[in-house]
């Protein structure tokens, strides 16, 4: 019976280890964001129109799903790559200032980090140091998108 026991907080454990890996991968810190120009509002939201790697997934969602959320490319280091990304939201915040926005990811990039909206870049860049520096520093954890 003792050998049984042992073996079943043993699984227990392995899953609690599991699920905190997980949990820790789904997020990261002071992650270099800087912003592209897709501005989202001026082409009725289409990811066709925007050239997104998502298109092939999330074109069709409807209109109101698109406009949810501001958009990003993701290229963070922690986080599923590739079509796994597509479609899933983040929360984003300014290590600078606290400001915070959720963001759905829409394209995929290769700087290391996020490619904000610029819209949403200018949102989250409250005191202007990101416009003259050209990036932000932001932690960002991947959240819920509420659909």
């Amino acid at each position: 019976m003792e050998r049984v026991n042992n073996y079943k907080l043993c699984v227990a454990l392995l899953i609690m280890s599991v699920m905190m890996a997980m949990a820790a991968a789904q997020s990261a810190t002071n992650v270099r964001s800087t912003y592209h120009l897709y501005n989202p509002q001026n082409i009725n939201w289409d990811l066709r129109a925007a050239s997104a790697f998502c298109a092939t997934w999330d074109a069709d969602k409807p209109l109101a799903w698109r406009q949810k959320y501001g958009w990003t490319a993701f290229c963070g280091p922690a986080g599923p790559r590739g079509q796994d990304s597509c479609g899933r939201c983040l929360r984003v915040t300014n290590t600078g200032t606290g400001t915070q926005a959720t963001v759905r990811i829409v394209d995929q990039c290769s700087n290391g980090g996020l490619d904000l909206d610029v819209n949403v870049f200018n949102q989250l860049d409250t005191n202007g140091l990101g416009y003259q520096q050209g990036h932000l520093i932001v932690n960002y954890e991947f959240v819920n998108c509420n659909d």
